[in-house]
């Protein structure tokens, strides 16, 4: 079995709201494999997206620990969290959010500014992300120009440009037919089989679901199946 990319134990989040606590996710114990393409199911308000923040370092934990990349992210400050994310996530949202007046190479290549780099190796790493997601004859093209299957995989190209070893997907072919959906899962899974990503999406859609390598059902925070990885 491949080592670990992603371990938690005992992971929980609590958050106060009005006079009520609230737990989204409770004593969550999980092991994620580098290279797996991993499927989180579950009704609304059953801890996915939670979990998925946690994951990704947009939000901290309230108890337990959480590895991810060879890193105890739960121990990191805020700004710590800001740049370790920045190395080691890339986030793949359901409505894309690109920059409209952007072209798809500006798109991609926005997580980069702030790195320290020249603008020749900053359009080296963007020209080999859109090739890998098979868009590198789209590169001038703004999002108006672009099906919601080109606008997706610019994102996800955007997710990939700063070679993060994770990647997070909430509900990534959601807002696309078909068609399009399935052209979706399966660059994910030649990302995850091809390129060693390990990816963690958040889905309803039980065909979705069926592309990755694995599937955990999350209800009220807890963990309901969890198969051997």
């Amino acid at each position: 079995m491949k080592a670990p990319m992603i371990t938690c134990r005992g992971l929980t989040k609590t958050y106060q709201k009005g006079s009520t606590l609230v737990t989204p996710l409770e004593a969550l114990d999980l092991d994620v494999p580098t290279g797996q393409f991993l499927a989180l199911m579950g009704p609304s308000g059953s801890g996915k997206t939670t979990l998925l923040n946690l994951l990704s370092g947009i939000d901290s934990p309230t108890s337990g620990t959480l590895e991810v990349a060879g890193s105890d992210i739960s121990k990191l400050t805020r700004g710590q969290l800001t740049q370790w994310r920045a190395r080691n996530v890339g986030y793949i949202f359901q409505l894309y959010h690109l920059v409209p007046i952007l072209t798809a190479s500006e798109n991609v290549e926005l997580p980069l500014l702030l790195d320290p780099m020249s603008k020749k190796e900053r359009r080296a790493k963007v020209e080999a992300a859109l090739d890998l997601v098979g868009l590198a004859d789209r590169m001038d093209h703004r999002p108006t120009e672009l099906s919601g299957g080109q606008e997706q995989r610019v994102a996800i190209a955007r997710a990939l440009v700063a070679d993060p070893d994770l990647l997070v997907a909430d509900e990534p072919t959601g807002d696309l037919d078909r068609e399009s959906a399935t052209k979706i899962l399966e660059l994910l899974q030649a990302l995850a089989h091809e390129h060693g990503k390990t990816i963690v999406m958040v889905t309803h859609d039980p065909r979705a679901a069926d592309a990755a390598d694995r599937t955990l059902h999350l209800e009220k925070g807890l963990l309901i199946t969890q198969p051997t990885p």
